[in-house]
């Protein structure tokens, strides 16, 4: 009898070792996580599913950008720190001891309003754009209508992306709309017909318009080939390695089921 008692017992060890999440379940508390709004709604989404899951446990997600998201962290005001870029080297100077956790990959893309029949723009047409070169649609061959720079404010991690990636680091014009959020740009450019914007590629929807940047559409498969050239990785950072529900979050998103959640919400996940 004592023999056949263990059964059970043994036969819940060897599935717990076959599953996501047996000891993970075990996770009680709360953490949270801030930072680049890029990256805010696949944490969002993970967090709702982590916690229908783990019942005792409660993830609060808020955004700010990525410059917020990781002073949050290095100062311990919070416990993960979202970032649509790398870490710059004068914060690493400032927080030594942050991880950082590449959680999935992005496509920048740039946006038109809907009516506007331009298709296609270069990077070099890009760069014009924002430094205010090129002021005219028409200049472009689109139609006779002043061009609305809309972009990022300082916090961003995308306006840092893209002022490396696009700028060469170059100025960008001084009439240029900053807004604080990816969903503060479609906003803005969804309601002008001269703007243009750029926003991660899981906020591109029928409200505005994506346009091939070099010959190339945003997509999940060119984000996943390298072939659209304004492309990058998503990432989580921490205090050291991830420990307790820190650990067990990170861990979510990097599975197969939270990979899916960035696949739903339209970035693109690990390769």
């Amino acid at each position: 009898m004592k023999g056949r008692s263990m059964i059970p017992a043994v036969l819940g060890i060897l599935v717990c070792s076959m599953l996501y999440g047996c000891i993970s379940q075990q996770e009680t508390g709360s953490i949270s996580v801030v930072g680049s709004t890029t990256v805010q709604p696949i944490a969002v989404k993970a967090a709702e599913k982590y916690m229908d899951e783990h019942k005792d446990t409660d993830v609060q997600v808020s955004g700010g950008g990525s410059s917020v998201g990781i002073q949050s962290v290095g100062e311990g005001t919070a416990d993960i720190g979202m970032a649509s870029r790398q870490i710059k080297d004068s914060e690493k100077q400032l927080y030594p001891d942050l991880v950082e956790h590449a959680i999935a990959n992005d496509g920048i893309a740039i946006i038109l309003h809907p009516s506007n029949r331009i298709t296609k723009l270069s990077m070099a047409q890009l760069k014009s754009i924002y430094k205010g070169e090129i002021t005219n649609w028409k200049a472009l061959g689109g139609p006779d209508m002043a061009i609305v720079v809309v972009g990022r404010d300082s916090a961003s991690g995308t306006r840092e992306f893209f002022h490396e990636k696009v700028m060469n680091k170059e100025d960008f014009v001084a009439t240029q709309l900053e807004k604080s959020s990816n969903a503060g740009v479609k906003e803005s450019v969804k309601g002008t017909e001269g703007a243009i914007g750029y926003v991660g590629l899981g906020y591109v929807d029928e409200t505005v318009k994506a346009v091939k940047v070099d010959g190339v559409d945003a997509t999940v498969a060119t984000v996943l080939s390298k072939s659209y050239p304004i492309s990058r990785s998503l990432y989580m950072y921490t205090q050291g390695q991830p420990t307790g529900l820190a650990k067990s979050f990170i861990d979510f998103i990097k599975s197969a089921e939270g990979q899916k959640i960035v696949e739903d919400e339209g970035f693109v996940p690990l390769a």
